[in-house]
């Protein structure tokens, strides 16, 4: 990784694999994101091929059928190419594009009629995962994309202040601007499962999924800080460790490796917890068996996420990380 030595991570979760429908899944979503009129530049496709969002989505789950492993890798390809947009290209440097670009999206996925086509494959994505869902899971899920795009408005509007966020506010934000919320959404619709909200509102069951999050997005951002570093992109934990410290990068990635261990104690602990209080909380039949998935498969998902980031290109070789000023997507954005 460059001159930064990636700090040794404790991870106490075994790996589960590959699941074996993964080079499938790649080639669905390339040929999904032509139908779809997705006009990729060849810095775009580069990237994406270094990306894969295809492993990502076979280590997170090893287990899924061919069609919902489709599902999760298209889903996965999308948001990387936004993701890059918002980072690269213009609507990451100007707020009032970036904005009205978000608001767009935003009332596509609440039901408005498409126009460009990185709003026609939005919408195709919500009409494949949401048919057959309860309202409930319809509306939380809804919630955590619509945050999760926002918070690519309150970056780009941070970049074209000069500004960055404080740890404690990064670490509020942080929670939003990974997509491990909408991944845990989309376990459910693997699993085949729905948590009833009294299974969901069990403390320690929140406990265990914000460790989850918390450990997603702490992994992302030791993992890929050159690689951002590349683009100017700040809004990173590791940058803002350095910052307040004051020390070097490579002590800063130390810092948040221990940071990163102590995240996936708080999963075993809630693990621990939850089992307690499904106990005592009388919770039984398909929502204690939903629960016992949960912990099972989360397990998978931040040991997954954790193997993921060893292996993609897009984290192992920083150095081969292009700049696309024009945005991956741009011709993609327009109607």
């Amino acid at each position: 990784m460059g001159q930064i030595v990636l700090p040794v991570l404790h991870m106490p979760f075994r790996g589960a694999g590959c699941n074996p429908g993964a080079a499938q899944a790649g080639e669905a979503a390339h040929r999904w994101a032509g139908e779809q009129g997705l006009v990729l530049s060849s810095v775009a496709r580069t990237r994406m091929l270094r990306a894969r969002p295809e492993l990502r989505a076979s280590l997170l789950f090893p287990e899924a059928p061919p069609d919902r492993l489709g599902l999760v890798c298209r889903w996965i390809f999308w948001a990387l190419l936004v993701d890059d947009e918002f980072d690269d290209g213009p609507a990451g440097h100007d707020p009032r594009l970036c904005g009205d670009t978000v608001g767009r999206l935003v009332e596509v996925f609440d039901g408005a009629v498409p126009r460009s086509p990185v709003e026609r494959a939005l919408n195709d994505l919500r009409e494949r995962t949401c048919t057959g869902r309860s309202p409930e899971w319809v509306r939380r899920f809804g919630s955590h994309t619509v945050r999760w795009l926002w918070t690519r408005y309150a970056e780009a509007a941070e970049r074209a202040a000069g500004q960055l966020p404080s740890r404690a506010d990064f670490a509020r934000h942080r929670r939003d601007s990974g997509m491990m919320p909408m991944l845990l959404d989309l376990h459910e619709v693997v699993a085949g499962v729905d948590l009833p909200g009294t299974a969901r509102s069990l403390p320690a069951y929140i406990a265990l999924r914000e460790a989850v999050i918390a450990h997603a997005g702490l992994c992302n951002d030791i993992c890929s800080v050159e690689k951002e570093a590349v683009v100017g992109h700040g809004h990173n934990a590791v940058v803002l460790v350095q910052r307040d410290r004051g020390c070097t990068l490579q002590q800063a990635v130390d810092e948040a490796g221990v940071q990163l261990s102590r995240i996936a104690e708080r999963q075993q602990r809630a693990e621990k917890e939850l089992a307690r209080q499904i106990r005592a909380a009388g919770v039984e039949g398909p929502a204690r068996l939903a629960l016992e998935r949960c912990v099972r498969d989360y397990r998978a998902l931040v040991r997954g996420d954790f193997d993921y980031h060893a292996r993609a290109e897009r984290y192992t070789r920083p150095d081969l990380a292009e700049v696309d000023r024009q945005g991956p997507l741009s011709r993609s954005f327009t109607v």
